[in-house]
């Protein structure tokens, strides 16, 4: 309670100008970490998926997709629960490495698509990315109740892809493929308003280096894993196959 109120009085403290001009500054932070990100994932994922021998060891080495995965999956969890209590130091260099890790993994759709089909791919899913970002941010319409729609689905579109491993319906795998291209792009526009919602409720905190560099990479997260897994969705779509 006290905090809260702490961050109504830092807010109407500030001027419309300087309010604009702190959630603009903080959002051009997360964006400038998420693009970061995914560009190392995508250098990463060139090296390794255009280097023969080494998509070699990968495939005759599954392990190493899993430790991978499985490697994402902890730093997702110790940023989200742990990013108060950590120096912006440390959640930074634990985002590059989950990048890194995420790079690894992607590497593998350059031995099943062509390179054309990637390319295009990551064009269409900037697009859509981009648009809905923008429509997030300026609109005037509170998106909490399509984030909660979103996130439900998504808990159960999880659920629908594990089952589907088991039964492998080609029907289960794409009716999982459209739907879940309509969550995430649901998502972006969400994370997106809830992004510049922080920024304001936060107000005069963000002048903070320490604080806003942590909150920016917690945002910059959210929109990686969307725009990830928006665009391995389109790539099942549209991706031919090599």
């Amino acid at each position: 309670m006290q905090r809260s109120y702490m961050r109504e009085s830092a807010r109407s403290a500030m001027s419309t100008a300087e309010q604009v001009s702190v959630t603009t500054s903080f959002v051009n932070r997360v964006y400038g970490w998420m693009s970061g990100g995914l560009t190392l994932s995508g250098i990463i994922a060139y090296l390794i998926g255009t280097d023969p021998d080494m998509t070699q060891k990968l495939i005759e080495n599954p392990g190493m997709i899993w430790g991978a995965v499985i490697g994402e999956f902890v730093l997702v969890l110790i940023l989200s629960a742990g990013i108060n209590k950590m120096s912006s130091a440390v959640a930074s260099g634990c985002y590059l490495l989950f990048a890194a890790l995420t790079g690894v993994v992607l590497s593998l759709i350059f031995v099943r698509y062509s390179m054309e089909s990637i390319a295009t791919t990551f064009f269409v899913t900037s697009l859509t990315f981009g648009v809905m970002s923008v429509y997030g941010y300026v609109t005037k319409r509170d998106l909490t109740s399509i984030g909660n729609l979103c996130f439900m689905a998504l808990i159960g579109l999880i659920i629908a892809s594990v089952v589907n491993i088991f039964i492998g319906s080609s029907l289960l795998y794409w009716g999982v493929t459209y739907v879940g291209i309509l969550i995430f792009v649901g998502l972006t526009a969400y994370d997106t308003q809830k992004i510049k919602e922080m920024s304001i409720a936060l107000g005069d905190e963000l002048s903070t280096s320490e604080i806003a560099k942590k909150y920016a990479i917690m945002g910059a997260l959210r929109l990686y894993l969307d725009f990830i897994n928006l665009f391995l969705l389109l790539l099942r779509i549209g991706g031919s196959r090599n």
